[in-house]
């Protein structure tokens, strides 16, 4: 599960983590993954809703010291 591209979007409150998180998508290909970095509590939930809408696959997430990851795999 290595990561092509890490997107920093800490700081950012809702909804831009998605806005950016979609941008950089748009940019892999099928079956990239994606890690992306947010503070904002809300995009545990969000990021989890818009991976499933989109038919991406969120593979993994975790809270460390109070920055969440998720990894993303482009369908």
């Amino acid at each position: 599960m290595e990561p092509v591209k890490v997107l920093d979007a800490k700081g950012l409150a809702c909804p831009m983590p998605i806005v950016k998180t979609r941008k950089e998508m748009k940019e892999l290909e099928s079956g990239q993954v994606l890690e992306v970095h947010a503070t904002d509590k809300g995009s545990k939930a969000d990021i989890a809703a818009w991976a499933s809408s989109t038919g991406n696959e969120l593979i993994k997430q975790e809270e460390v010291n109070g920055t969440f990851k998720f990894w993303i795999k482009k369908a």
